[in-house]
C-alpha cells in the first residue's frame, strides 16, 4: 500500500508527464527524469520515517504530549535529597530519565510491599489476599533513600512516573543491568497501546544476600515501539488507569 507521500509523488509525475508530452518534449527523456525525481523523493521520505524503537527525539516529543510525567529530558546520574537530620545531600544515582532509545523509570518512595509467608495462606491470582504482603521500612543515609529487599524474596513497587501510551505506541519494561548484577530481577512487562497509569513493578531478589532498592532513582527501562494505530487499544482493561500505589493481581 502506498503511503501519502509516495502517492502524491506519483500523481505529480503523471500530471507533469502529460503536460510535458503536450509541449513536444521527448517522452522517453521526460519519463527518465521524473523517475529519478521519484526515487530521490521517496528515499528522502523513507530516511525521515521513524521505524522500530523510538529514539530520544521521538520520546521527548511524545512526552510533551503527555506520554510520560514527570519527564526528564536527559539521563540523570546524581540526586539531591534531604537527610533525616535535615541536611541537604548530593549523591550518585542509579540513572533515570531519557536515554538514546528508552526511558529509565524511577521507583516511587511511598509504596513497597514484600511477600511473606502466612501459615495456611495460598496465593490465588484469581482471588488475591493481600495478607501475604507487608510494607517495609524506608531508610535514608548518605547513599540515598531506599528499601531493603531480603534474600530470595519478592516485592511489589510502583513507578514515580505516570504513563499514557497512544494507540499507536506499545512499550516494553525491562530491568536495569546495575540491579541485575546484584541479583535483582525486575519482571519484563508489556505496556499495551492505549494503556495509562502508574506502572506496578514486580521485583525479585534472586541472590543469597539482602539488597538495597533505591527510591526516586532508576529501577526499570521503558522501550517504546511505534506502529499503525491498532483496532483494539487497551481501553477498559483491568489494569487501566492504575493509581500511584501498588495494584494487586486481578481478573
Amino acid at each position: 500500500m502506498l503511503n501519502r507521500e509516495t502517492f502524491l509523488s506519483y500523481a505529480t509525475i503523471a500530471i507533469t508527464t502529460k503536460k510535458v508530452a503536450a509541449s513536444g518534449f521527448p517522452m522517453l527523456l521526460t519519463i527518465h527524469l521524473l523517475l529519478l525525481f521519484a526515487i530521490y523523493f521517496n528515499s528522502k521520505t523513507m530516511t525521515n520515517r521513524q521505524t522500530g524503537f523510538l529514539s530520544d527525539r521521538y520520546i521527548r516529543s511524545f512526552a510533551e504530549e503527555g506520554m510520560i510525567a514527570p519527564f526528564e529530558y536527559d539521563k540523570i546520574r546524581k540526586i539531591r535529597f534531604i537527610s533525616r537530620e535535615l541536611l541537604r545531600i548530593d549523591a550518585p544515582a542509579i540513572s533515570f530519565g531519557c536515554s538514546s532509545y528508552g526511558y529509565d523509570l524511577r521507583l516511587a518512595p511511598h509504596d513497597f510491599r514484600i511477600f511473606h509467608h502466612v501459615p495456611g495462606l495460598i496465593v490465588n491470582p484469581k482471588a488475591f489476599d493481600d495478607r501475604c504482603l507487608v510494607s517495609t521500612e524506608f531508610h535514608i543515609d548518605e547513599f540515598g533513600q531506599y528499601f531493603i529487599l531480603p534474600a530470595h524474596t519478592y516485592a511489589l513497587g510502583v513507578t514515580l512516573e505516570r504513563l499514557k501510551l497512544p494507540s499507536n505506541i506499545t512499550a516494553l519494561f525491562i530491568g536495569k543491568s546495575t540491579y541485575a548484577r546484584c541479583g535483582i530481577i525486575v519482571n519484563t512487562t508489556p505496556g499495551e497501546a492505549g494503556w495509562e497509569g502508574f506502572l506496578t513493578l514486580e521485583i525479585s531478589n534472586s541472590s543469597g544476600a539482602d539488597c538495597r532498592i533505591y527510591a526516586n532513582e532508576g529501577i526499570a527501562q521503558a522501550l517504546f515501539m511505534e506502529g499503525s494505530v491498532c483496532d483494539s487499544p487497551y481501553g477498559e482493561g483491568k489494569y487501566q488507569d492504575q493509581g500511584n500505589a501498588v495494584t494487586l493481581a486481578r481478573i
